[in-house]
């Protein structure tokens, strides 16, 4: 007792210690402007920012997406294990208390015990025994092991809710993006479908001027030949479409044979989003903040791996009561209780320590390399879709002009054949360049809502870690 008297007082005062490296985030600086976009003024993306599109259907297949894509489920469920992973830790904290109770009736062979009697002797050859205790165990958070375990696996929690975060903001993303595509395709469909008809109608006044004896067999022949080029474009068309509708539903957690989109083309404005700060957008970025919370982890998990080098002390206790005899085992004077005190300390383990804290650094520095190149992605990201954008807006305003002019030049060679002054592959060379236009025109028009998209996505969102 007395050597428990001396434990128990130094042992709480070595509780108070806590060893391993405090968590400092690295100096990491993402810049003051964009080298593709210059410097503009912070902006905060809302939450659900697919809205800014304008586009109600948009709306409601990103609502779908978040609240049934299986991806999802997954990771909300992995954030459900790493914060009951930390309640397991933050448990050690805590002393354990455990009721045990036996009970058993034992009867010796006569013949074993006749030897060793007196004769004469009358001997109970069965025996009792009744115990019942409360075992309390009590580990003291020596060097703070386990407060270093408890921020390693909240740090780990927050690293899966932001990864969660990150998955939604990566859904909505890539649902936009599908919708976008799968609507552009709608807008080429269009053009196609036009072009079909005005060549099909092209095709039978050639043929009735050939029937005639106007002309001959050649020019109805490359009408014939332009209707079913058409053909093929737009059964390319419908296919990408397919596949775009396919992923989408795989997206809302649907099979593709019940899931379907209405066809229309793309409308609505370009909303308008701006990069703001470097630094706003790092501090935004759900990967971002993942990244670091896995550093913070690892960094923890070094005091966890430097506590093994230093002893460890136990605090037990256990009372109760037992008895021979059932009906005596509550009575004050078979009370039990034992009081002890534990320690043991690492002396030879074969370097298992020594490698296991050596692991532990070097997960600090793959945590912190993956840190540093997460910081580069996000601003590679962004940077990107900027300079995709501006490209995009250029390629847009020399298609529309080009759009205007090749129009101009399909009307003048469809004046300049009727005059006889040209050939009929004069308009089918304009013909070609104008369905070509438009359907460039059409894509352009949808890439800019996809890298639109993109940068929100590369913007971090609205995702503010909830």
């Amino acid at each position: 007792m007395k050597f428990c008297h001396l434990l128990l007082p130094a042992t709480f005062a070595l509780a108070s210690c806590q060893v391993g490296p405090d968590f400092q985030l690295p100096d990491l600086s993402g810049g003051t402007k964009w080298k593709e976009g210059g410097a503009t003024p912070a902006t905060r993306l809302p939450d659900d920012w697919w809205r800014l599109f304008n586009d109600r259907e948009l709306n409601r297949l990103v609502s779908r997406a978040l609240e049934a894509n299986n991806d999802l489920a997954a990771a909300r469920a992995r954030v459900n294990t790493s914060r009951a992973l930390v309640g397991l830790d933050r448990a050690r904290l805590f002393p354990t208390l455990d009721l045990a109770g036996s009970a058993g009736i034992s009867r010796a062979s006569a013949a074993s015990l006749q030897g060793n009697l007196p004769p004469g002797a009358n001997v109970d050859l069965e025996s009792q025994n009744y115990r019942s205790t409360f075992d309390l165990a009590y580990d003291p958070d020596l060097w703070g092991r386990n407060k270093r375990q408890i921020e390693a696996s909240s740090a780990a929690a927050a690293a899966s809710e932001a990864l969660l975060d990150s998955q939604r903001l990566g859904v909505a993303a890539e649902v936009a993006r599908q919708y976008f595509l799968l609507r552009g395709l709608d807008a080429q469909e269009s053009v196609l479908n036009d072009t079909v008809k005005s060549r099909q109608d092209a095709l039978d006044i050639q043929k009735s001027k050939a029937d005639a004896g106007l002309i001959d067999g050649l020019s109805s022949s490359r009408a014939k030949t332009e209707v079913e080029l058409a053909n093929s474009d737009l059964g390319s068309v419908q296919r990408q479409r397919g596949a775009a509708e396919h992923a989408l539903a795989v997206l809302c957690g649907a099979r593709p044979s019940d899931f379907s989109v209405s066809s229309r083309p793309p409308s609505g404005s370009l909303p308008d989003i701006r990069a703001g700060l470097p630094a706003s957008v790092l501090n935004r970025r759900p990967d971002v903040r993942a990244a670091e919370q896995e550093l913070r982890a690892a960094n923890a998990r070094i005091g966890v791996a430097e506590a093994a080098f230093y002893p460890n002390f136990s605090l037990t206790a256990s009372g109760g009561f037992q008895a021979v005899d059932a009906k005596d085992f509550l009575n004050w004077e078979n009370r039990i209780l034992s009081l002890g005190a534990g320690v043991a300390a690492p002396l030879i383990d074969g370097g298992t320590n020594k490698s296991n804290y050596q692991a532990a650094r070097s997960r600090y520095d793959e945590a912190l390399a993956t840190y540093r190149q997460t910081l580069l992605i996000a601003l590679r990201e962004v940077e990107d879709a900027l300079i995709d954008l501006r490209g995009l807006a250029k390629s847009r305003s020399s298609l529309e002009a080009a759009l205007a002019s090749s129009r101009d030049t399909r009307t003048l060679s469809q004046e300049r054949f009727d005059k006889g002054l040209t050939s009929y592959l004069d308009i089918v060379d304009a013909d070609r360049t104008v369905l070509q236009t438009r359907l460039a025109l059409s894509q352009i028009e949808a890439q800019q809502r996809i890298t639109l998209a993109a940068l929100a996505k590369a913007l971090g969102g609205g995702w503010s870690g909830k």
